[in-house]
């Protein structure tokens, strides 16, 4: 069979309308099977030689345009090397990536004893033609080994999975997961399965069987959009994915991915604490079938026994609603896994909880809250047996949804989890701890529904909060919180803090409650802790300080700080003619006299250095500004002071062909666009009692070198008098604020220039 025809077969195959994934998988297994039978046709008749498949051939799972995984064994014949390449080159001239071997049975044992990838691999070896007989033995043999050394193996495999894990992330959890690598995606179905075949442990296949087969097909699809091999789910190819699995939309997709991928992961889980189990009755000496039972009372109706919580004897889920939460609370407080049966037995018997709950039950749930990292396993553990639904219905509309924000880390459900083990660290710090706890829990509920999540969220919780048992007066704080939880990094980093409209505003927001706002600081930076690295920062957690004690004061009675002060010194020198410009670690001063678009031409210069801008304030008088810059290296090293202070001199003066050096900057470090339907258009947002003596106007765009530059530049065309300026980067959008204090008239009929400027 000639190169060409065999790869037009294989496209057809794998392009067939009628197949499914699992029927594409064994389509292309028979395939596969039928035509490396035939190039060695005398195969069949040699005693002694063998072709055995590997990897996801060997499982009958290949993917479209996965690797091809081959062992030729043989029992020491002279040929074995013609005979090896009349099989190879073939493979090779279609194109498949081919990972073959030539080995004997000895030499395939010696590999993989020494090879942990290579001996898990064997487990999954697969007659192809040859002497069947053979494959059998050397099966037979690999397994044998990998029972016998079952703790050194697993041992092995356990540290692989973690710096696996490492490397790779969760493919629950992230924008965009790796599905072979990540933690929960098919490598780990493969742990599993080598776990079982060690045969020290039981391992609960049911769970994952439905799971393993979603993230085949999602991978395999993956493999058809992409036209190549792909492991990785990126964005611009979630929708084509969708739409070949026949689901509604890439959301739905990602949803998918992520519940499968957590039931892996919470199967592998387990299965790793049996086989810890297992090993420390081995090294205490006794078997584990007969353990020594020391039972530990944790709480009524839980106790600890061989490192998992368990049911006591006398409890009754059937009777005793608040079990689950007491259960889980001394899991996480003891930092002890739940056994599998004791959460199997609340699964199928734990009564309803009643309505409103108990203080028992409020009580138990917010200790639970308040447990810091253990909450997240824990939580897990009673999500993935249908119990946080049961207890809290709007759970199961942000389950393992996902976040389109390039800010955010993981799924909702997981944020709002991990936001709550980031607040147990505040409550310290604010007067109702109980609030904080609850309010992180809750704050993003409404991303479950569609539309303003704020809105459906405050809904939600004017539901929750009765049902939780809450007074009517802490039930509206926590309705409160949802509503405001991004007023204070909203307003730090878009308004003017030394505006006193800004702070009015936020006073008013709050009732001048200084327990909310305590609440809504705390709340803020766990939220943002929760989110990820992108959404906090030095800058911003000052930012935030100097407004909650801004609105503190006028609050309390107390004035308002006076406005930053200009140098004097700085501002005396621009007027007589020099262009001024200090350069420090975190600020740029630039300040001259007469030099029309001061503004942009700085920003320009900044960008050209690699300092991304996250606020300016420009101040005018009689012809001479004064303008301050907070900025950030991009890459984490500090510019060239000398070098920044000469540009922007040239820049003043002309001498600097910005435009142009600009544009090379640009399209050296432009990234991969994205597909044009997922860039929405700029928007220009105007607000005209946001500020004491300025109009606001806000352009929220996708972030590109040069935009802050750009948008200055279009506003100086129009006559607009910037006064100050705020930057807030939010993944691959910004928010641009500019506070106006002139033009407007010809700013907003010239709205275009700007939306034009934000592209």
């Amino acid at each position: 069979m000639s190169a060409a025809p065999t790869r037009s077969e294989r496209a057809a195959l794998l392009a067939r309308p009628d197949l499914d994934g699992t029927g594409r998988r064994a389509a292309l297994t028979a395939w596969y099977d039928a035509w490396l039978s035939g190039l060695a046709p005398h195969l069949p008749e040699m005693a002694g030689v063998a072709l055995v498949a590997v990897g996801g051939l060997g499982r009958s799972e290949p993917a479209p345009y996965g690797d091809v995984d081959l062992v030729l064994l043989h029992s020491g014949q002279k040929f074995i090397g013609e005979l090896a390449e009349s099989i190879w080159y073939p493979v090779w001239d279609t194109g498949l990536s081919l990972d073959h071997s030539v080995r004997t049975m000895h030499e395939a044992l010696t590999v993989g004893a020494r090879d942990l990838k290579a001996g898990a691999g064997l487990l999954d070896a697969r007659h192809i033609a040859g002497d069947s007989r053979l494959t059998g033995e050397l099966l037979k043999s690999a397994r044998a080994a990998w029972r016998s050394k079952a703790a050194a193996r697993l041992a092995e495999l356990r540290e692989s999975c973690q710096r696996r894990w490492a490397a790779n992330g969760e493919v629950a959890h992230l924008l965009e997961p790796d599905l072979k690598e990540g933690r929960g995606g098919l490598r780990d179905v493969g742990v599993l399965r080598a776990i079982a075949t060690a045969q020290v442990v039981d391992v609960h296949w049911r769970d994952v069987r439905a799971a393993h087969v979603n993230l085949l097909d999602a991978r395999d699809a993956l493999h058809l959009v992409a036209g190549r091999s792909q492991e990785r789910l990126l964005l611009q190819e979630q929708d084509g994915v969708a739409t070949l699995l026949g689901l509604a939309d890439a959301d739905v997709l990602v949803h998918a991915v992520a519940s499968s991928a957590r039931r892996v992961a919470f199967a592998l889980d387990t299965a790793w604490r049996a086989v810890e189990r297992w090993s420390n009755s081995r090294k205490r000496g006794w078997s584990s079938r007969t353990p020594l039972v020391v039972r530990r009372p944790l709480a009524d109706g839980v106790v600890e026994q061989d490192g998992e919580v368990l049911l006591a004897r006398e409890a009754a889920p059937a009777t005793d609603p608040v079990l689950a939460l007491r259960v889980a609370a001394a899991a996480a407080r003891a930092e002890v896994p739940i056994g599998p049966y004791a959460l199997e037995r609340l699964q199928v018997e734990l009564v309803a909880m009643p309505e409103p709950w108990s203080e028992e039950a409020r009580n138990t749930l917010v200790t639970l809250l308040g447990s810091g990292p253990a909450l997240v396993g824990v939580w897990e553990a009673l999500d993935q047996h249908d119990l946080l639904g049961r207890m809290l219905p709007e759970w199961e509309a942000v389950r393992s949804r996902p976040q389109r924000n390039a800010v955010h880390t993981y799924t909702v459900d997981r944020h709002l989890v991990a936001t709550a083990v980031e607040a147990a660290a505040f409550t310290r710090r604010v007067g109702r701890p109980d609030l904080l706890l609850l309010g992180a829990l809750l704050h993003d509920i409404g991303k479950g529904a569609p539309g303003d999540h704020t809105v459906n969220g405050e809904c939600m919780v004017a539901r929750i909060g009765p049902r939780l048992g809450l007074t009517p007066a802490d039930s509206d704080i926590l309705v409160a919180m949802v509503r405001h939880h991004l007023l204070l990094p909203d307003t730090a980093t878009r308004r003017d803090l030394e505006d006193p409209a800004t702070i009015d505003a936020v006073v008013e927001a709050v009732g001048g409650s200084f327990e909310l706002l305590d609440l809504l600081h705390a709340l803020t930076e766990a939220d943002a802790a929760a989110t990820g690295p992108a959404a906090w920062s030095e800058w911003k957690a000052g930012l935030i300080e100097d407004l909650v004690e801004r609105a503190r004061a006028l609050a309390g009675g107390h004035p308002l700080p006076e406005p930053t002060p200009v140098d004097p010194d700085l501002f005396a020198r621009a007027r007589g003619g020099e262009t001024v410009v200090e350069v420090g670690p975190a600020t740029v001063v630039v300040s001259a006299a007469g030099v029309p678009g001061l503004l942009s031409r700085a920003a320009g210069v900044l960008t050209l250095h690699r300092l991304d801008v996250l606020a300016a304030s420009a101040t005018t008088v009689e012809g001479t500004t004064y303008i301050r810059f907070d900025v950030h290296p991009r890459f984490g090293s500090a510019a060239d002071p000398l070098r920044v202070r000469a540009d922007v001199r040239r820049a003043v003066a002309g001498d600097l062909p910005l435009e142009e050096r600009l544009a090379e900057r640009e399209k050296a470090y432009r990234p991969e666009a994205p597909p044009v339907a997922t860039v929405p258009a700029p928007r220009v947002l105007w607000f005209d009692d946001a500020a004491t003596d300025a109009l606001v106007l806000e352009l929220r765009a996708a972030d590109s070198l040069g935009l802050l530059h750009r948008v200055t530049a279009a506003l100086e065309h129009c006559g607009a008098d910037v006064r100050s300026a705020r930057v807030a980067t939010l993944g691959g959008d910004v928010v641009d604020t500019f506070y106006l204090g002139g033009g407007l008239d010809r700013v907003e009929a010239e709205r275009e220039v700007i939306v034009a400027a934000g592209q």
